[in-house]
């Protein structure tokens, strides 16, 4: 059988091969010198390869092609890794050799190279893999179910098959802070406080990529992640002018080109995402979802239970096919208007105030407060907003995109006497100048504003989920504050008005519903009360308490909850 591939033209051997696996067209290489030749540098072959396994990448608008060799040796190389039983040290040799055969000395070589590579640490080559993979995916153009706003891709299933082992994740996407946090007491902090490490900050995004936030380190109950990041998120010492009361690292408040202030800082925030903040946020968020057994819906579980879940540039899937759409709604990069569902948690005062302000409260700075360990509030909130004004970016934004602003309104699904839920809405849509999308929103009660919120789409444009904090308009230093998070579920319908939810709004939330629920508009009062029947969710008949079997399974060890790193 060789003898007669060798014989045939090097364009069908070619197209023979391209349906090869990539982890195979190595072997390939080794095989014999004719077939050494036929792989070597054939960039047509390689790219045969990519797309017969992978998305076909997004066309780029400087007209430069992916180096096919190269990303099918990394894609070889993340699943070598991933499948080894020490994905954070494993093993990754040479995927292709100089030559079919190797001398004794290069077998030697390459067995050092291995070795040396074997001590070295994976997580940048992973970070920048998996989020180059994430920004080449293209996926299908039809929606699986209502409730899920992206289509099927493959670079999201291989991703998610690479992931899929436990020790996996906690390799790559459990290098936190807060994950040091969870495994061990932590009794040493440098003076002053230190920014983040770019470790801790890729394996934080990666983690915030792959989109189902990890609650348990481990089955002991006292690996649980929930305490250490409601710590974090409740932290009043977070949100300050220098991290613009969101999701931003904490930089120095200066104008760019002025003199350094009195702190000797200089330029103004870059708005550079704190992941570790978001990652935070998200385990806040995807805890209370469980709890409230929303992972049981579609609209929910798609979006936070499904691993890389639409988190990629241009995932959202239009719907319905025939909306309404605008001229200037047209030019809006973001797809901004639409029907979004959105979540807010938030402490009562009382047990906020008490955690921040405790009496004879001491702590420098520089140490975190103990895990926390309370009930939050939750609420459901149904968002439609639309496009009002496009504008050129200003010196402090990204230069890519336009600056979208917007407005709207918001609805309670589940607490219709909340006064705070139901508000009109509005904000701005921009890049930040390290070229993440940054929402800000404000809310509005009887023409005054009484809230805001910044917020990063996890994912890029159009991708599946907006993630921050909301806090009070007003900067006030003793909150509250809480988090949130939004996404797109469906956009304007034909003749649908801006003013006013209808029931199409509710048709993507209520996708798999085992309740029967016959809706009407939004404006009936019948129709209204069958939805919000079904999202009454901060009721004591509709928590779900963690069952005896789940609290024997987890362990005994419950002491550092709440009392941990007095450090």
């Amino acid at each position: 059988m060789a003898a007669l591939l060798t014989q045939l033209p090097l364009e069908i051997v070619s197209h023979v091969l391209s349906f090869v696996d990539p982890e195979d067209l190595a072997r390939v290489n080794m095989t014999c010198q004719y077939l050494y030749q036929v792989v070597k540098d054939n960039s047509a072959l390689f790219r045969a390869v990519y797309l017969r396994h992978l998305d076909a990448p997004p066309q780029p608008e400087t007209g430069t092609q992916l180096n096919w060799i190269q990303e099918i040796q990394d894609l070889v190389k993340l699943k070598r890794i991933c499948a080894s039983k020490r994905p954070q040290r494993a093993s990754t040799p040479p995927l292709f050799t100089d030559a079919p055969r190797r001398s004794v000395s290069d077998e030697a070589q390459a067995q050092a190279q291995a070795q040396a590579q074997a001590q070295a640490d994976h997580l940048p080559f992973v970070y920048n893999t998996v989020t180059r993979l994430l920004q080449h995916t293209t996926s299908q153009a039809t929606r699986p179910r209502p409730s899920v706003t992206y289509g099927a891709s493959k670079n999201a299933s291989v991703l998610r098959e690479c992931f899929s082992d436990e020790s996996v994740v906690h390799a790559f996407l459990c290098r936190s802070f807060l994950f040091q946090r969870a495994r061990a007491p932590v009794k040493k902090f440098k003076f002053p406080k230190q920014p983040p490490t770019e470790e801790r900050q890729m394996s934080a995004k990666l983690h915030c990529l792959y989109g189902t936030p990890v609650l348990n380190y481990s089955r002991l109950r006292s690996s649980r992640t929930h305490p250490f990041a409601i710590s974090k998120v409740y932290d009043i010492r977070e949100y300050t002018a220098r991290t613009r009361w969101g999701p931003f690292m904490d930089e120095g408040p200066a104008p760019v080109g002025s003199e350094a202030d009195e702190n000797d800082l200089r330029g103004r925030p870059a708005d550079k995402v704190d992941w570790e903040k978001v990652e935070a946020i998200m385990i806040v968020l995807w805890f209370n979802m469980k709890t409230k057994g929303l992972d049981r819906l579609p609209v929910f579980s798609q979006f936070w239970g499904r691993p890389f879940g639409g988190c990629w540039p241009n995932s959202y899937v239009p719907e319905p096919r025939n909306r309404d759409v605008t001229d200037l709604e047209l030019r809006d990069p973001y797809d901004v208007t639409g029907t979004w569902l959105r979540i807010v948690c938030f402490l009562d005062y009382n047990d906020f105030f008490a955690y921040n302000f405790p009496p004879h409260d001491d702590l420098p700075d520089h140490l975190p407060r103990h895990a926390l360990d309370e009930v939050e509030e939750t609420r459901l909130i149904v968002v439609k907003i639309h496009v009002t004004k496009i504008e050129l970016p200003g010196p402090e934004d990204g230069q890519s995109l336009p600056v979208v602003h917007f407005e709207g309104l918001s609805k309670s699904l589940d607490s219709s006497l909340d006064e705070n839920a139901n508000s009109a809405l509005t904000g701005t849509v921009r890049l930040t100048r390290e070229g993440e999308v940054r929402w800000t929103s404000h809310s509005i009660f009887n023409g005054e504003e009484r809230w805001r919120s910044e917020s990063i789409q996890v994912g890029g444009p159009r991708s599946a989920k907006v993630v921050g904090n909301w806090f009070d308009k007003d900067y006030d230093p003793s909150g509250p504050v809480g988090p949130t998070a939004f996404w797109k579920i469906s956009d304007r319908h034909p003749g649908s008005r801006d003013d006013r939810i209808t029931e199409n709004d509710y048709r993507a939330i209520i996708d798999g519903l085992e309740e029967d629920v016959d809706l009407m508009a939004a404006d009936d009062d019948d129709g209204e009360a069958a939805v919000l029947g079904v999202f009454q969710i901060n009721s004591d008949d509709e928590e779900y308490e963690i069952s005896e079997a789940d609290e024997e399974e987890d362990g005994g060890e419950e002491a550092r909850l709440g009392a941990a790193e007095d450090a």
